[in-house]
Protein backbone atom coordinates (compact mmCIF):
# COMPACT_ATOMS: atom_id res chain seq x y z
CA UNK A 1 0.00 0.00 0.00
CA UNK A 2 1.55 3.53 -0.86
CA UNK A 3 0.64 7.32 0.06
CA UNK A 4 -2.75 8.39 -1.33
CA UNK A 5 -1.08 11.30 -3.68
CA UNK A 6 -3.01 12.45 -6.95
CA UNK A 7 -0.33 13.54 -9.58
CA UNK A 8 -0.12 17.71 -9.66
CA UNK A 9 -1.95 19.28 -12.41
CA UNK A 10 0.68 19.86 -15.27
CA UNK A 11 0.22 23.16 -17.62
CA UNK A 12 2.44 24.81 -20.47
CA UNK A 13 2.18 27.83 -19.35
CA UNK A 14 -0.28 30.32 -17.34
CA UNK A 15 -1.70 34.06 -17.41
CA UNK A 16 -2.62 35.60 -14.60
CA UNK A 17 -6.14 35.55 -14.50
CA UNK A 18 -6.05 31.37 -14.73
CA UNK A 19 -3.83 31.54 -12.15
CA UNK A 20 -5.72 33.31 -9.54
CA UNK A 21 -9.67 31.90 -10.93
CA UNK A 22 -8.11 28.34 -10.95
CA UNK A 23 -5.25 27.80 -8.81
CA UNK A 24 -5.11 30.33 -6.13
CA UNK A 25 -8.59 31.01 -4.96
CA UNK A 26 -9.40 27.41 -4.66
CA UNK A 27 -6.00 27.03 -3.10
CA UNK A 28 -4.67 24.08 -5.79
CA UNK A 29 -0.95 23.02 -6.82
CA UNK A 30 -0.07 23.30 -10.49
CA UNK A 31 3.22 23.11 -11.94
CA UNK A 32 3.77 24.96 -15.11
CA UNK A 33 6.38 23.76 -17.29
CA UNK A 34 7.24 26.59 -20.36
CA UNK A 35 6.69 30.00 -17.68
CA UNK A 36 10.29 31.05 -17.84
CA UNK A 37 11.57 30.48 -20.77
CA UNK A 38 12.49 33.52 -21.60
CA UNK A 39 14.14 34.50 -18.10
CA UNK A 40 17.82 34.54 -18.83
CA UNK A 41 18.08 32.07 -16.48
CA UNK A 42 16.42 29.56 -18.03
CA UNK A 43 19.22 28.87 -20.69
CA UNK A 44 22.28 30.08 -17.89
CA UNK A 45 21.79 28.82 -14.93
CA UNK A 46 23.02 25.14 -13.41
CA UNK A 47 25.62 23.95 -11.38
CA UNK A 48 28.58 25.40 -13.30
CA UNK A 49 27.11 28.72 -13.71
CA UNK A 50 26.83 28.59 -9.85
CA UNK A 51 29.96 27.73 -9.43
CA UNK A 52 31.47 30.47 -11.75
CA UNK A 53 29.27 33.63 -10.26
CA UNK A 54 29.48 32.39 -6.69
CA UNK A 55 32.51 29.35 -6.02
CA UNK A 56 34.39 31.43 -3.55
CA UNK A 57 31.37 32.17 -1.35
CA UNK A 58 31.02 30.30 1.57
CA UNK A 59 28.03 28.56 2.16
CA UNK A 60 25.59 26.50 4.98
CA UNK A 61 25.07 23.21 4.58
CA UNK A 62 22.34 21.04 6.01
CA UNK A 63 21.89 17.20 6.07
CA UNK A 64 18.91 14.94 7.22
CA UNK A 65 20.24 14.18 10.39
CA UNK A 66 17.40 14.49 13.32
CA UNK A 67 16.86 17.56 15.33
CA UNK A 68 19.18 18.06 18.69
CA UNK A 69 18.01 20.37 21.86
CA UNK A 70 21.41 22.08 21.46
CA UNK A 71 21.10 22.80 17.90
CA UNK A 72 19.75 26.59 17.00
CA UNK A 73 17.44 27.29 14.76
CA UNK A 74 18.24 26.42 10.75
CA UNK A 75 21.63 26.21 12.23
CA UNK A 76 24.02 25.36 9.83
CA UNK A 77 25.72 21.42 10.18
CA UNK A 78 28.47 22.25 7.85
CA UNK A 79 29.77 25.14 6.03
CA UNK A 80 32.04 24.74 2.68
CA UNK A 81 32.81 27.01 -0.70
CA UNK A 82 30.22 27.02 -3.33
CA UNK A 83 32.71 25.63 -5.71
CA UNK A 84 33.71 22.69 -3.62
CA UNK A 85 29.98 22.00 -2.86
CA UNK A 86 29.29 21.99 -6.70
CA UNK A 87 32.25 19.29 -7.51
CA UNK A 88 30.75 17.44 -4.45
CA UNK A 89 27.37 17.63 -5.71
CA UNK A 90 28.56 16.87 -9.55
CA UNK A 91 30.82 13.36 -8.39
CA UNK A 92 29.18 11.28 -5.43
CA UNK A 93 25.80 11.50 -3.30
CA UNK A 94 25.58 13.69 -0.63
CA UNK A 95 22.70 14.77 2.27
CA UNK A 96 24.30 18.07 2.18
CA UNK A 97 21.78 20.86 1.05
CA UNK A 98 22.01 24.48 1.21
CA UNK A 99 18.21 26.44 1.94
CA UNK A 100 17.38 29.60 2.45
CA UNK A 101 19.99 31.20 0.45
CA UNK A 102 19.46 34.90 -0.56
CA UNK A 103 20.29 35.95 -4.06
CA UNK A 104 20.05 39.42 -2.75
CA UNK A 105 22.67 39.57 -0.20
CA UNK A 106 24.98 36.62 -1.20
CA UNK A 107 25.16 36.95 -5.59
CA UNK A 108 22.97 39.73 -6.37
CA UNK A 109 24.53 40.18 -10.16
CA UNK A 110 21.83 36.53 -10.44
CA UNK A 111 19.06 39.17 -10.11
CA UNK A 112 19.50 40.36 -13.54
CA UNK A 113 18.94 36.94 -14.66
CA UNK A 114 14.84 36.85 -13.33
CA UNK A 115 11.84 39.11 -13.65
CA UNK A 116 9.40 38.71 -10.55
CA UNK A 117 6.63 37.51 -12.65
CA UNK A 118 2.79 39.40 -12.33
CA UNK A 119 0.93 36.09 -10.63
CA UNK A 120 -1.56 38.55 -9.08
CA UNK A 121 0.36 38.53 -5.83
CA UNK A 122 2.18 40.95 -4.12
CA UNK A 123 5.67 38.76 -3.92
CA UNK A 124 8.47 39.65 -1.32
CA UNK A 125 11.14 40.56 -3.62
CA UNK A 126 13.68 40.87 -0.90
CA UNK A 127 13.13 37.26 -0.36
CA UNK A 128 14.29 35.48 -3.42
CA UNK A 129 15.68 32.51 -2.04
CA UNK A 130 18.00 29.19 -3.26
CA UNK A 131 17.86 25.72 -2.51
CA UNK A 132 20.14 22.83 -3.58
CA UNK A 133 20.32 19.45 -3.21
CA UNK A 134 22.66 16.32 -4.28
CA UNK A 135 21.55 12.63 -5.44
CA UNK A 136 18.86 11.41 -2.76
CA UNK A 137 18.52 13.96 -0.43
CA UNK A 138 15.66 15.51 0.84
CA UNK A 139 13.86 17.36 3.05
CA UNK A 140 11.73 16.36 5.67
CA UNK A 141 8.26 17.38 5.37
CA UNK A 142 7.21 20.57 6.72
CA UNK A 143 5.59 23.80 5.83
CA UNK A 144 7.26 27.20 5.93
CA UNK A 145 6.84 29.43 8.96
CA UNK A 146 4.96 32.15 7.24
CA UNK A 147 2.44 30.00 5.46
CA UNK A 148 2.94 31.73 2.42
CA UNK A 149 2.37 31.29 -1.03
CA UNK A 150 4.93 29.73 -3.09
CA UNK A 151 6.47 29.75 -6.33
CA UNK A 152 9.00 27.08 -6.61
CA UNK A 153 11.35 27.42 -10.15
CA UNK A 154 13.70 24.18 -10.38
CA UNK A 155 16.46 24.42 -12.25
CA UNK A 156 18.86 21.30 -13.36
CA UNK A 157 18.29 18.11 -12.83
CA UNK A 158 14.89 16.21 -11.46
CA UNK A 159 13.23 16.71 -8.48
CA UNK A 160 10.48 15.06 -6.36
CA UNK A 161 7.72 17.03 -4.75
CA UNK A 162 5.77 15.65 -1.94
CA UNK A 163 2.30 18.26 -1.09
CA UNK A 164 -0.39 17.51 1.92
CA UNK A 165 -2.62 20.85 2.32
CA UNK A 166 -3.13 21.55 6.26
CA UNK A 167 -6.39 19.58 6.07
CA UNK A 168 -4.19 16.35 6.24
CA UNK A 169 -2.19 17.80 9.11
CA UNK A 170 -4.24 15.23 11.96
CA UNK A 171 -2.80 12.38 9.81
CA UNK A 172 1.15 12.93 9.30
CA UNK A 173 2.48 12.60 12.96
CA UNK A 174 3.57 16.51 13.22
CA UNK A 175 5.87 17.37 15.59
CA UNK A 176 4.11 19.94 18.50
CA UNK A 177 5.44 23.26 18.75
CA UNK A 178 7.19 22.98 15.19
CA UNK A 179 6.81 23.04 11.55
CA UNK A 180 7.90 19.22 10.82
CA UNK A 181 6.51 15.69 11.37
CA UNK A 182 8.52 13.16 12.41
CA UNK A 183 11.72 12.91 11.00
CA UNK A 184 11.92 8.77 10.88
CA UNK A 185 8.95 8.89 8.27
CA UNK A 186 10.53 8.12 4.55
CA UNK A 187 7.77 10.18 2.72
CA UNK A 188 9.03 9.05 -0.52
CA UNK A 189 8.76 5.53 0.64
CA UNK A 190 6.72 4.99 4.20
CA UNK A 191 6.39 2.43 5.59
CA UNK A 192 2.41 2.56 6.55
CA UNK A 193 2.66 -0.31 9.38
CA UNK A 194 4.57 1.32 11.33
CA UNK A 195 2.94 4.98 10.86
CA UNK A 196 -0.63 3.81 9.75
CA UNK A 197 -2.17 7.32 9.90
CA UNK A 198 -0.95 8.12 6.60
CA UNK A 199 -3.19 5.87 5.06
CA UNK A 200 -6.04 8.27 5.86
CA UNK A 201 -3.45 11.68 4.13
CA UNK A 202 -4.55 12.17 0.60
CA UNK A 203 -1.83 15.01 -0.81
CA UNK A 204 0.13 15.65 -4.24
CA UNK A 205 2.85 14.41 -6.31
CA UNK A 206 4.61 15.67 -8.88
CA UNK A 207 8.01 15.78 -10.80
CA UNK A 208 10.06 18.98 -11.37
CA UNK A 209 12.46 19.82 -14.28
CA UNK A 210 15.09 22.01 -15.18
CA UNK A 211 12.42 25.20 -16.06
CA UNK A 212 9.51 24.24 -14.17
CA UNK A 213 7.72 26.34 -11.62
CA UNK A 214 5.81 24.73 -8.87
CA UNK A 215 3.18 26.64 -7.06
CA UNK A 216 2.59 25.60 -3.66
CA UNK A 217 -0.70 27.03 -1.51
CA UNK A 218 -0.06 28.48 1.19
CA UNK A 219 0.32 26.36 4.53
CA UNK A 220 1.02 23.32 2.14
CA UNK A 221 2.99 20.60 3.85
CA UNK A 222 6.37 20.04 1.02
CA UNK A 223 9.32 16.88 0.83
CA UNK A 224 11.19 17.68 -1.65
CA UNK A 225 13.55 14.53 -3.18
CA UNK A 226 16.65 15.52 -5.55
CA UNK A 227 16.41 12.55 -7.79
CA UNK A 228 19.39 14.21 -9.29
CA UNK A 229 21.88 17.23 -8.32
CA UNK A 230 20.05 20.38 -8.70
CA UNK A 231 19.23 23.79 -7.40
CA UNK A 232 15.35 25.87 -7.24
CA UNK A 233 14.98 29.28 -6.24
CA UNK A 234 11.44 30.20 -4.51
CA UNK A 235 9.51 33.40 -4.49
CA UNK A 236 6.72 34.02 -1.96
CA UNK A 237 3.74 36.29 -1.20
CA UNK A 238 1.85 36.34 2.15
CA UNK A 239 -0.74 33.97 3.32
CA UNK A 240 -4.23 35.89 2.15
CA UNK A 241 -6.76 33.33 4.40
CA UNK A 242 -7.03 34.91 7.94
CA UNK A 243 -6.25 31.57 9.55
CA UNK A 244 -3.41 31.41 7.86
CA UNK A 245 -2.01 34.82 8.60
CA UNK A 246 -2.80 34.24 12.30
CA UNK A 247 -1.63 31.22 12.46
CA UNK A 248 1.77 32.41 10.65
CA UNK A 249 2.12 35.43 12.78
CA UNK A 250 1.87 33.02 16.32
CA UNK A 251 4.30 31.13 14.71
CA UNK A 252 7.18 33.65 14.36
CA UNK A 253 6.18 35.58 17.10
CA UNK A 254 5.78 33.21 20.03
CA UNK A 255 6.09 29.37 18.72
CA UNK A 256 9.70 29.36 17.81
CA UNK A 257 10.76 31.40 20.54
CA UNK A 258 8.10 28.90 23.16
CA UNK A 259 10.23 26.39 21.48
CA UNK A 260 13.36 27.25 21.96
CA UNK A 261 13.32 28.21 25.69
CA UNK A 262 11.78 24.73 26.44
CA UNK A 263 14.99 23.34 24.80
CA UNK A 264 17.49 25.18 27.26
CA UNK A 265 15.43 24.48 30.07
CA UNK A 266 14.63 20.82 29.16
CA UNK A 267 17.45 19.83 26.72
CA UNK A 268 16.60 16.32 24.88
CA UNK A 269 14.26 15.57 27.11
CA UNK A 270 12.09 18.38 25.20
CA UNK A 271 12.81 16.59 22.09
CA UNK A 272 12.45 13.02 23.26
CA UNK A 273 8.84 13.98 24.59
CA UNK A 274 7.85 16.26 21.23
CA UNK A 275 8.66 12.97 19.19
CA UNK A 276 6.73 10.68 21.56
CA UNK A 277 3.62 13.16 21.94
CA UNK A 278 3.53 13.23 17.89
CA UNK A 279 2.91 9.92 18.16
CA UNK A 280 0.47 9.24 20.52
CA UNK A 281 -1.77 12.58 20.07
CA UNK A 282 -1.88 11.05 16.09
CA UNK A 283 -3.39 7.74 17.26
CA UNK A 284 -5.43 9.31 19.52
CA UNK A 285 -6.76 11.36 16.70
CA UNK A 286 -7.20 8.71 14.41
CA UNK A 287 -8.04 5.30 16.81
CA UNK A 288 -9.32 6.87 19.82
CA UNK A 289 -6.51 5.51 21.88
Amino acid sequence: MELDLKQIPRVKTLSKEEFLSEYFKPQKPVVIERFIEDWPAYSKWNLDYIKEVAGQKTVPLYDDRPVKHDEGFNEPHATMKMSDYVNLLKTEPTKFRIFLWNILKEVPQLQKDFTYPDFGLRLMKGLPMLFFGGYDSHTFMHYDIDLANIFHFHFEGKKQCILFPQSETKFLYKIPHSLITREDIDFANPDLEKWPALKNAKGHIAQLEHGNVLYIPEGYWHHMKYITPGFAMSLRAIARKPQNFGKAVYNILFMRHFDGVMRRIKGQKWIDWKNERAITRTHNLLFGK
